[in-house]
């Protein structure tokens, strides 16, 4: 045999990490005192425990304290306490301390690694190249916006008691995105990890003893079901930070409506990895490995589904299943494995019942050739071909190792077929041609995008999904805004609408009587129900009749809000131009406008001209910053750029208030416009001839039909169905404590972002009613990383 033959006769051997320490760290911890509250560790108040279980092998790892309400609420008072005098410190004091947190990590990563494949099931390649640097490097990175915030955050402040809830994919990282950027804003933490991978976050608590955290400012708690409730309702809580399902997220989504508290959600994804015929296909198949069969699958943005253009489909199958057959499924720590154990039985029965039943619909699932282990949790990687775009395999998260593949023959397929999902978290392009991979980028629903690459990550780098994946940012600067808030100038608090008596007499004057129409695809339109609502002057008599919309009208507005691609499609350049035309136009009536005012409202004639001056000088701004409130490019550690784009959010439903009608209306609408959305507004309920006077100014303004839509009529009946519509992309509403509380709980059809002002108005003629706060509500951060170099 000659060194040629030996080398092809060369096989991997075994090559265990050593986890000496990690048993030592285990053997001698009481994990029935596992709650760590106030910079004390307790047991549960209730005496429970619940166990944790090593996936490779079943085998017992340890009994874990299990929080319950009572344990929430310690902790939650523990973190009430820390709040002033964290919050208050110095940016420096609080840098120093998420630096001492990322330097003590870096002295016990390679224990935080073991223990995480231990606990996980991870490939500890994985766990020790990737998991455990990221989140170190999360800690250092936030040090740095802790002490930059009041240069870069001018006017925010840390929302104040967070309550975060983590899953068990990224135990340790997931735990580093959601407590570093907290720490950096001046907020204090309760955090809850998953049931199944407790161990490195209690690791991570005994770091924060020995790095000077004071005490309460982190809380970690263990436990299930119960004490993530607890932690969503506990009144104490200003904010929920949540990763794991989009079913869960609904419910939470559900259960804070109302209450006021910030909430950010990182669910689900569905994510396509996209391959064009020019691509380099040994790229690609190592990108797909890593897309799909990193973590076992267990990712939220996995590349789960396969887009391959149909001209190097055979090709590509052909060497991805090669490739398939070389991967070595074993112990997570092994140096060698690539594919390690589902993190349970649970799980595992999950992803089989899931593959059944994508075969059972006509997909043709494929595995490689190979044994198991004896004992655990695994699964072989799957390769489903032949699947239908309606297929479970394409359309549920399966989260395992299982790649759905389905071809395209255009550009135009593969972006159709990669955003027919309910998800919209990441995707991946794979192109030689860097010009086609960038126009393709984004039109693609998803909040990152991977260009010749995936999973790619940083704390630089804001991560997060559009859709049923959540609505927020993680990391970079759009992650510190999910945990600041800036002061808005707020007005009264608002009644819930009466319906008013009927105006005695027609007001004063010749007019010939009409009612005023719907403005629904730049047409104005009678209402559905051919109803109409009186409108009374500020003297009780009869100013005019509009029409009374109704929940078909609302339907008719969003479908003509979704078919306008004139104005998303228009650069910046032009809708500034448009919005300064409206201005020009408006302003060409100002005396009219001011006129309605003080007929309606029984304002003066000189507070009446003020709004209408107000309102214009409002279109002038959003006009001026329609072309400058742009996105940024972040410099991550590796050769890639990563640009992040501002894209507008979609269709966005607009409920304006009583409170200064014309000027509310228009210091919503403006912005929204302004970023590129499509508009379904509905006006002041008491006062909507202000809205209906619109009608003429944008027709002769040339704003693209169904840019603005008007739909007049009951304040509470119309935003209960904008908020119900899963095609409206976005809502914001400004009425009753009652009527935002439902819309916010009546969104979770599609997880529409929802802003509101919890029954509170805003003195919209304040400088702080206008500006980048609103601009970023109208906007979503897509990040798209763009590799360079050989």
């Amino acid at each position: 045999m000659n060194i040629l033959d030996r080398y092809h006769a060369m096989e991997y051997g075994p090559a265990p990490e050593a986890r000496n320490e990690a048993d030592a760290w285990l053997a001698a911890r009481d994990f029935g005192k596992a709650l760590f509250i106030g910079g004390d560790w307790k047991a549960a108040a209730g005496g429970k425990t619940f166990e944790t279980s090593e996936p490779s092998s079943g085998k017992l790892l340890a009994k874990v304290s299990d929080a319950n309400a009572a344990d929430i609420d310690a902790a939650v008072s523990a973190a009430a306490k820390a709040l002033p005098k964290w919050s208050a410190s110095s940016g420096y004091s609080r840098a120093k301390v998420l630096y001492a947190i990322g330097r003590a990590m870096q002295r016990h990563q390679r224990l935080f690694a073991v223990l995480e494949s231990i606990d996980n099931g991870k490939p500890i390649r994985e766990s020790r190249d990737i998991d455990v640097p990221l989140a170190i490097r999360h800690f250092i990175h936030h040090a740095g916006w802790a002490q930059a915030l009041d240069r870069d955050f001018p006017g925010h402040k840390g929302v104040g008691v967070v309550g975060q809830i983590i899953p068990w994919n990224f135990p340790l990282l997931m735990l580093a995105w959601k407590i570093a950027p907290a720490l950096a804003a001046g907020c204090t933490v309760v955090l809850k990890p998953a049931e199944f991978t407790p161990l490195t976050a209690i690791l991570f608590a005994e770091i924060c003893e020995r790095a000077g955290v004071p005490k309460g400012v982190v809380n970690i708690v263990q436990g299930g079901p119960e004490a993530g409730a607890a932690i969503v309702n506990h009144p104490g809580i200003q904010k929920i930070a949540f990763t794991g399902s989009s079913e869960v997220g609904k419910i939470i989504r559900k259960a804070t409506a109302g209450s006021g508290k910030k909430l950010s959600l990182e669910l689900g994804g569905k994510s396509a990895f996209i391959v064009f015929e020019d691509a380099d296909l040994d790229s690609a198949v190592e990108g797909l490995v890593d897309g799909i069969w990193f973590n076992q699958g267990q990712v939220c943005c996995a590349g789960s589904r396969l887009l391959v253009q149909e001209g190097i489909a055979d090709a590509l199958i052909a060497k991805v299943k090669t490739r398939m057959s070389r991967l070595r499924v074993g112990s997570p720590l092994d140096k060698n494995t690539d594919i390690g154990p589902l993190v349970d039985a649970t799980q595992l029965d999950r992803v089989k019942g899931l593959v059944a039943e994508g075969a059972r619909q006509g997909a043709v699932c494929w595995q490689p050739d190979a044994a198991l282990p004896s004992s655990g949790y695994y699964h072989l990687p799957t390769l489903a071909t032949g699947v239908s775009p309606a297929n479970i395999l394409a359309q549920e998260e399966v989260f395992g190792p299982v790649l759905a593949t389905m071809t395209f023959r255009n550009t135009e397929e593969a972006i159709e077929l990669a955003n027919n999902t309910r998800y919209g978290l990441a995707a991946s392009v794979w192109s030689e041609n860097v010009n086609l991979a960038l126009h393709v980028a984004p039109q693609l629903k998803a909040g990152v995008v991977w260009v010749n690459g995936t999973n790619m990550f940083d704390a630089a780098c804001g991560f997060g999904g559009y859709r049923e994946s959540g609505f927020g940012r993680e990391g970079g600067r759009e992650g510190m805004f999910e945990y600041l808030s800036a002061k808005l100038p707020l007005g009264p608090v608002i009644k819930p609408a009466t319906v008013l008596a009927q105006p005695a007499e027609q007001s004063d004057g010749d007019a010939i009587d009409r009612t005023a129409k719907l403005f629904i695809g730049g047409k104005q339109v009678r209402p559905d129900g051919n109803y109409s609502l009186a409108v009374a002057t500020a003297k009780g008599k009869l100013a005019g009749e509009v029409g009374l919309g109704s929940r078909k009208d609302i339907r008719d507005a969003v479908s003509a809000a979704r078919a306008c691609k004139a104005w998303p499609e228009a650069t910046a350049y032009n809708r500034s131009q448009v919005l300064y035309y409206l201005a020009e136009n408006l302003s060409g009536r100002a005396a009219e406008f001011a006129a309605r005012l003080n007929e309606l409202t029984g304002a003066t004639p000189k507070a009446a001209r003020d709004e209408v001056d107000q309102s214009i000088e409002r279109l002038f701004l959003y006009a001026g910053l329609a072309d400058k409130f742009e996105g940024r490019v972040h410099q991550p550690p590796a050769r890639a750029v990563t640009l992040a784009l501002h894209e507008p959010v979609g269709v966005v439903g607009i409920v304006a208030p009583d409170a200064s009608p014309l000027l509310g209306l228009i210091s919503l609408v403006a912005p929204a416009l302004a970023m590129g959305n499509t508009v379904v507004a509905v006006p002041s309920e008491r006062y909507p001839l202000l809205a209906t006077d619109l009608y003429q100014v944008i027709e002769y303004s040339d704003v693209p039909a169904g840019a603005i839509n008007i739909v007049t009529g009951r304040t509470a009946e119309l935003a209960g169905v904008l908020a119900k519509h899963d095609d409206v992309d976005g809502l914001w509403v400004f009425a009753d404590a009652d009527t935002c509380g439902k819309a916010e709980a009546e969104s979770i059809g599609n997880l529409k972002r929802v802003w509101s002002g919890n029954g509170r108005s805003l003195d919209w003629a304040s400088d702080e009613a206008a500006g980048d706060a609103f601009l970023r509500r109208a906007i979503e951060v897509k990040n798209v990383w763009v590799p360079y170099g050989d």
